[in-house]
């Protein structure tokens, strides 16, 4: 098992990132590969998964153990495959996606592409009480009313860099992308993109 891959981060692809080790490219698919965009030309540390079937062999990557777990969890519920799991945790965050867990919220779960009234109560079977404990999750954590914009958010602000706008200019509109209830960060970029065409 590939556990994580540690080289020079070559290429940022729609839905992967290229890792250079000792001449050997790794193709390595994300849920949002534009995370990385910091460490373009750069030494990267990449958590992966590698899923192997009898067909096909991927490598998954994240940002850290804590994803890599919750895609893994993700993975063995029945209904949910590989590109489901990487639409949620595109989305969210795992500490929002854990909170939703706990509190049996249907109607947050079912929000995501491809998961459905049963896959969701599966997703809450199998998962529930599972979790927290895994992936460290602090007891602090506010279970009614979890920040599950923030790595949206995180994403959206790397994505906009990667499309050359500049730091300062993205701070002027965070404010009111805070304000945007909403996780998916296509959306959050959007609603960026509009909003730095007005001020400009």
């Amino acid at each position: 098992m590939i556990a994580y891959i540690k080289g020079n981060l070559t290429y940022i692809q729609e839905d992967s990132v290229v890792v250079d080790v000792h001449g050997i490219g790794y193709e390595i698919v994300c849920s949002n590969p534009f995370v990385f965009q910091s460490s373009l030309n750069q030494e990267v540390l990449i958590h992966t998964f590698h899923y192997v079937r009898e067909d096909t062999q991927v490598l998954y990557g994240f940002k850290n153990e804590e994803e890599k777990q919750l895609f893994i969890k993700l993975i063995s519920v029945s209904g949910i495959g590989p590109k489901g799991a990487l639409a949620i945790l595109g989305a969210v965050d795992v500490a929002g996606f854990i909170s939703a867990i706990e509190r049996e919220d249907d109607k947050f779960l079912t929000s995501f592409p491809g998961v459905g009234k049963k896959t969701a109560r599966q997703i809450i079977l199998d998962l529930k009480g599972k979790l927290t404990t895994m992936l460290m999750i602090s007891d602090q954590m506010d279970v009614e009313s979890p920040d599950t914009t923030s790595e949206g958010l995180l994403e959206a602000e790397e994505a906009l860099k990667a499309l050359g706008y500049t730091e300062r200019e993205i701070k002027t509109v965070i404010p009111e992308l805070r304000k945007e209830n909403t996780t998916n960060t296509d959306e959050i970029i959007r609603k960026a993109l509009a909003l730095l065409m007005k001020h400009s």
